[in-house]
């Protein structure tokens, strides 16, 4: 069973503090067996101020952390020096020290701070909130900070934007352990979409259409169920009774991103579905899922996430 070790710092904010054990605590086998053990610890084992008005007692110190497969750290209003000069607390950078080499790491929202204090992103892609992304840029000029996006997986380093954004990336680990298919139950037993689309882009100062305003999501839900058929951008502004310009506007500003991408996505997604549950040729697959060819969806599932079909699938239906 993969055990997940969550660092609870002072002034940790509850909600994403219990983001792990919601959604790696949801996620079960076909048998119903848990396929995650999550453990809090705080870093000397005593109780934790929160941001809330109450403190939390936890039954381990950081020494657990050692031991662990993942570990998650949520973010903390009380981060102090590290936001401010880079520098992490002896006993904060002891317990980072002692984490087992190849221990997934995973931070939420502004606790990439501590991962960059650590010095585990220098040279490599993350993300965090978008208000501190420039911030952190300035402050950590070799690692490079997408402020777009709602998490960044590289590997064996994991970071997401703020809040909610948590809950999508440890979505994505369990989709990434173990398939879509159970990733998509654990979806629906917490009530949240198992993929969201766009980035944070979609929330950074742009205007909320007044909720009198027709918007795009009826012909989102329509064209879900016709990714195999072919879905122009004139076609989709029609059923949305809009002129293309004005879909095209609206569109961007409920998803972040443009119809033509939000539709490669959606085929994509239905494609590594496909890839995961059944043993249909390549070329079906591209086809079923609204991709044309297996050269189209060779070259879209590589652009999305960097490998082939094949790969994919004995990766996923192996797991």
């Amino acid at each position: 069973m993969h055990h997940v070790g969550v660092l609870a710092l002072d002034g940790v904010y509850p909600f994403e503090l219990g983001i792990p054990a919601r959604i790696f605590g949801a996620a079960r086998d076909e048998t119903g067996a848990p396929l995650y053990t999550v453990t809090t610890c705080s870093l000397d084992g005593g109780p934790v101020r929160t941001d809330a008005d109450y403190d939390l007692a936890v039954s381990h110190d950081a020494a657990l952390l050692a031991a662990v497969d993942t570990v998650v750290i949520p973010p903390s209003r009380s981060l102090g020096p590290i936001r401010e000069d880079g520098r992490l607390p002896d006993a904060l950078r002891e317990a980072l020290a002692a984490v087992r080499p190849g221990t997934r790491i995973v931070a939420i929202c502004t606790a990439t701070y501590v991962l960059a204090a650590a010095g585990l992103l220098d040279h490599r892609p993350a993300t965090t909130h978008w208000r501190e992304a420039d911030r952190l840029q300035r402050m950590f000029t070799t690692t490079r900070i997408d402020p777009d996006v709602l998490f960044v997986d590289d590997g064996d380093i994991l970071t997401s934007a703020g809040v909610a954004a948590g809950i999508d990336l440890c979505l994505h680990l369990v989709r990434r352990d173990h398939g879509s298919g159970i990733a998509n139950e654990v979806a629906r037993s917490c009530i949240v979409p198992p993929w969201r689309d766009g980035g944070q882009a979609q929330y950074i100062r742009r205007p909320v259409p007044a909720p009198t305003a027709a918007g795009t999501a009826a012909t989102q839900a329509w064209a879900m169920e016709r990714l195999a058929e072919p879905l122009t951008l004139a076609g989709l502004a029609a059923h949305a009774n809009m002129s293309v310009r004005t879909f095209s506007r609206r569109f961007r500003e409920e998803t972040g991103t443009t119809p033509g991408q939000w539709l490669t996505r959606q085929r994509v997604d239905l494609a590594r579905h496909y890839l995961e549950t059944t043993d249909w040729p390549i070329d079906l697959v591209a086809r079923r899922a609204g991709l044309g060819t297996g050269a189209s969806l060779r070259q879209h599932l590589h652009a999305a996430i960097g490998v082939s079909p094949q790969t994919y699938r004995r990766t996923f239906r192996a797991a």
